[in-house]
């Protein structure tokens, strides 16, 4: 893997509006099949349902940016929550959340730029997008559109899901979109709780399938350029109710750079 380029903020502000001129043509040539009705109610039938902490305490962080990015998800789950997604619709995360800025309420939070944390205003919104992300292969729709993390930011001390099972975003180039290829109509439930953000994906029917996920080819290497990558392919299995496997897809290939070091000792704490 080749030592991650280091953009000069000049280079990477022409990328960005060059992206965005791109990403927002494309969201004109979509927007008729774009998922945006949101009822007062809800589909009877949980396909899948997942929660992940709000808060974690890293250490030298300021935890003012964990309380920031906790105000950050409550406004973008207002403009998610209760969202249909309609056979033959596409959903996209930031064409229905839109620019999270500073004059819409949001704050700083902690971001991830050219393989550094920093604080950037909308900072923490990938926890949002891993969460749906992750309810949405436990589902029979369709991810269309996802994009890698390229840094593997923490040590696996408490990481309860495969490494390189979630998905990071940039506004507006870097987005999630899922189509419902079915003849059912599903629907997007998101919660900020007290502790966890909460997610399910429902349905009009009971899930008919079990999905998971596993990994494989996991590898952790040292490159020539003195960092350690890490690597590895995730894959679906689909079984009935009975427990019959049905069939195996691979969903992502991950590749990514360590920001740890992979020789810590049992219990040790990330940085």
């Amino acid at each position: 893997m080749e030592e991650p380029k280091r953009r000069s903020r000049l280079r990477a502000r022409l990328g960005a509006c060059y992206y965005g001129v791109l990403r927002r043509l494309l969201w004109l040539k979509m927007a008729p099949s774009f998922a945006r009705e949101r009822p007062e109610g809800r589909l009877p039938c949980v396909q899948f349902q997942h929660a992940t902490p709000l808060r974690r305490q890293l250490r030298g962080e300021d935890m003012k940016y964990q309380d920031n990015k906790v105000v950050n998800l409550t406004l973008a789950v207002k403009e998610l929550d209760g969202v249909l997604i309609r056979p033959g619709e596409t959903f996209s995360y930031w064409y229905l959340i839109g620019d999270p800025s500073r004059r819409r309420g949001f704050r700083e939070g902690m971001v991830l730029r050219n393989g550094q944390v920093c604080a950037g205003i909308g900072g923490g919104l990938c926890q949002l997008s891993n969460l749906i992300y992750w309810m949405a292969l436990h589902s029979p729709l369709t991810v269309v559109e996802r994009h890698r993390h390229g840094y593997d930011v923490f040590p696996d001390s408490r990481r309860t899901q495969p490494f390189g099972s979630g998905a990071t975003c940039a506004y507006p180039h870097a987005d999630l979109m899922l189509r419902n290829d079915t003849d059912e109509t599903f629907q997007l439930s998101l919660h900020v709780g007290e502790k966890d953000l909460e997610g399910a994906i429902l349905g009009e029917t009971p899930p008919v399938f079990r999905y998971e996920i596993v990994e494989r080819d996991h590898e952790m290497r040292g490159e020539y350029w003195g960092g350690y990558t890490r690597h590895n392919k995730l894959f679906r299995l689909t079984y009935d109710l009975s427990g019959a496997l049905l069939g195996e897809e691979l969903v992502a290939e991950n590749h990514a750079v360590m920001m740890y070091s992979p020789m810590l000792s049992p219990g040790k704490e990330e940085p």
